[in-house]
């Protein structure tokens, strides 16, 4: 048969994994879940013991569902009395898509009353409706046309292993912390003799679920408390009563009941497999007690609240680790040296809004692992990239989980500390030596500019030596740590360069900008072309999600320098936006093609009394208002506009002081039309002078080398200036044809 598990999004290739490992025939990983093959028995073993699985959904009927009286009569086809003994109760979850149905309560409510109605018919006593605890637990999953209604084997939420006993602040659910200690690969680092640590531990769940999972203790062996009733159990199934093994277990107490206990079911679905069930709790049982009473005390947790901490005692004493974990109050700075060579560090920091996530901490807690656990594995679930890189650790992998709705970043680092370089350096090469001297060179030369400028992001290299054809851009990170991060985007080869001699030359740059700037690896940015059908392209970037803050004309700004092409500021503009904010203040300012908003912020830290930023990219609109918000900027003074720019200007009425467009040379969106600046720019420059106001100044600028201003477009302006020599900054002097700029102004 197949059968469908569900797990949290983020974990559906480690479930297919684990669950081919419990003997599934197949499993592959889908949205939220994986698609297993098997027996019923395989199913339930996953009931037993999948650490990752939050249902799993045994189906007894699939047929389309156009609408509600079909999704009825297919459920009303089934013969209920086989599935469900007379009297007992009944619940039903069901997820709806589509167009048909669009209410999960309503959809749950005609599948319970298609029940209901055969029994009737059958004149017998109809099942009630029991959410928390039914005898059956129907899914109804409707996508697409298509119902498909099963029994959930386990009874509800297997993350629930039954022994927390006292929860604190937003716990971590136990699956997921189970996803963490495998990707971190606890398991392995145990048998070679390792510990593990959570300096953050809350309630305990990571580190009772880590001594649970080492001790072979089966997942569903801790619900056996919380399970049905013995008067409702399915026939043939003995009694669930209150378990004398697990109390037991409870204590770790070595000698076992000389009887084996009565075995409690998940459900009382009549088709549930009770004899299978039956030896497989007992298989597990033996596990359990030879692993728990060979458990190493090898785990460690520590936290600066003392309620979490006796949360997390009471919850380890219910799951019978207790004996082996060592609890203690203290925050993270005075985490001690550890003993053991190796081991996992496994943690969840504080994220999410209840719990007000903090970058310092995540800085606090990276430096306390350095110290403490340098060699060691660490496995951090973190709200989001930010704070990921806030903890100053280097990720050998990276992955995309879900905490409920909450989508965070989990980071494996192996080890803490990554190993020291050599500190004696190799030799650069002599081309290398050439690039290196030309840095020293020009650095030199804009020193005193840069100083009495202020500026800290600035271009230091563009292609001075022919060959090697680049332009490197360095960025000061602005707070924080004050790295620097270099940029480097590598211009088109001459097809007759031989693709070795390319390579060599790009690394030898690599090599000397590194040197110059005492840059490490993963503070370059390379943006490479590489020759495809068509011509020269860019290749893939990283997708790191890392950004950080610098400053420009006195705003605090985002840029990525991994995940685009472009960082998110341009630097050859930084002189038009310095001219340009002085003139907005007290004054409306609107930015036209914004990107990632950087005139607007400078335009409203210069105290402008409004800026509106117009693009029809909804990530660099985000862009635009965490710049914003950096600054303090953020609210009605300060509009965000997603739309095509020629088509906002054609509607809108309002009038602006200051205006700026700085359109891209083409574009080809599927939300627009194309675009053309040099066919367009006639239409556009005549819409935007009708938003002028009076005695108001329009900035046009474009990078286009080939564009040719048509006199028609200027005519109906009082005045017309192309500003370009004043707009080009020192740095970029050496490429004076990097844009072209003009003032307007309105009569």
């Amino acid at each position: 048969m197949k059968f469908f598990v569900s797990c949290a999004k983020g974990l559906e290739y480690l479930l297919a994994d684990e669950l081919v490992a419990l003997g599934a025939a197949k499993a592959t990983a889908t949205v939220a879940g994986a698609n297993a093959e098997g027996t019923l028995d395989d199913a339930q073993r996953a009931v037993l013991w999948s650490r990752l699985a939050s249902r799993v959904l045994w189906p007894l009927a699939e047929y389309d569902c156009p609408d509600e009286q079909a999704l009825y009569d297919g459920a009303a086809s089934l013969p209920w009395h086989e599935h469900l003994r007379e009297g007992d109760t009944v619940a039903v979850d069901a997820h709806v898509s589509g167009e048909a149905i669009t209410h999960a309560r309503f959809a749950a409510q005609r599948i319970k009353d298609a029940v209901v109605d055969v029994f009737r018919a059958q004149g017998l006593e109809r099942p009630s409706v029991d959410v928390d605890s039914p005898g059956l637990r129907l899914n109804l999953s409707l996508r697409k046309g298509r119902a498909t209604l099963s029994v959930d084997l386990g009874g509800g939420p297997l993350h629930r292993r039954g022994w927390r006993a006292s929860a604190h602040e937003a716990p971590l659910k136990e699956n997921l912390a189970a996803a963490m200690l495998l990707r971190g690969s606890w398991p392995n680092l145990y048998a070679e003799g390792g510990a593990l640590l959570d300096p953050m531990c809350g309630s305990g769940t990571l580190l009772i679920e880590g001594a649970l999972m080492v001790a072979e203790v089966a997942p569903g062996l801790g619900r056996m408390q919380a399970l049905p009733a013995a008067d409702a159990a399915p026939p043939g199934a003995a009694p669930a009563t209150t378990n004398p093994w697990d109390a037991a277990m409870a204590t770790r107490a070595p000698a076992m009941p000389a009887t084996p206990p009565p075995v409690a079911v998940p459900t009382r679905w009549t088709g549930f497999d009770t004899a299978a069930w039956a030896t497989r709790v007992a298989e597990a049982r033996a596990r359990a007690q030879s692993g728990l009473a060979a458990l190493r005390p090898v785990f460690h947790g520590s936290d600066f609240d003392p309620q979490a901490i006796a949360a997390a005692r009471a919850n380890a004493q219910a799951a019978g680790v207790a004996g082996a974990i060592v609890f203690e109050v203290r925050d993270i700075d005075a985490l001690p040296v550890r003993p053991e060579p190796r081991g996992l560090v496994a943690c969840n920091p504080p994220y999410d809004r209840r719990l007000a996530a903090d970058g310092a901490l995540y800085r606090r807690l990276g430096q306390a692992l350095q110290r403490a656990v340098p060699e060691w594995r660490a496995s951090l679930l973190c709200g989001d990239a930010d704070l990921a890189h806030a903890t100053g650790l280097r990720a050998a992998k990276k992955y995309q989980l879900f905490n409920g709705a909450l989508e965070c970043a989990l980071i494996v680092c192996d080890p803490v500390r990554p190993p020291q370089r050599d500190a004696a350096p190799r030799p650069l090469s002599e081309g290398a030596q050439m690039v290196a001297n030309r840095l020293q060179r020009n650095l030199r030369k804009l020193k005193n500019w840069r100083s009495g400028e202020g500026v800290t992001c600035f271009r230091a290299y563009d292609a001075d030596i022919p060959e090697y054809a680049a332009a490197i851009d360095v960025y000061a990170e602005d707070g924080g740590e004050q790295r620097s991060f270099l940029h480097v985007q590598e211009y088109a080869p001459p097809a007759e360069i031989p693709d070795a001699d390319v390579r060599r030359r790009r690394n030898e740059l690599l090599a000397a900008a590194r040197e110059t700037f005492a840059v490490p690896p993963e503070r370059l940015a390379l943006k490479t072309r590489e020759r495809g059908k068509g011509g020269s392209k860019y290749g893939k970037y990283d997708q790191q999600g890392e950004r950080f803050v610098v400053r420009e004309n006195g705003a605090r700004l985002w840029v990525n320098l991994f995940d685009y092409l472009d960082s998110g500021l341009f630097l050859d503009h930084r002189p038009l936006r310095r001219r340009m904010a002085r003139e907005a203040k007290g004054r409306r300012f609107l930015n036209l093609f914004c990107y990632t908003g950087v005139a607007s912020v400078q335009a409203a830290v210069a105290g402008a009394a409004s800026t509106t930023s117009v693009d029809l990219s909804a990530t660099y609109l985000q862009w635009c208002a965490d710049n914003l918000a950096l600054n303090g900027m953020a609210g009605a003074a300060h509009q965000l506009v997603q739309a095509d720019a020629l088509a906002w200007l054609e509607a809108e009425r309002g009038k602006y002081d200051v205006i700026f467009c700085d359109p891209p040379t083409f574009s080809n969106s599927a939300r627009a039309d194309d675009f053309d600046v040099q066919r367009e720019h006639v239409r556009l420059l005549r819409l935007a002078s009708a938003r002028l106001a009076q005695g108001g100044a329009l900035y046009f600028s474009n990078n286009f080398r080939r564009f040719r201003l048509d006199a028609d477009a200027v005519a109906q302006f009082a005045d017309c200036e192309e500003i370009s020599a004043s707009t080009i900054p020192p740095d970029f002097a050496r490429n004076a044809r990097i844009h072209r700029a003009w003032r307007l102004a309105a009569g």
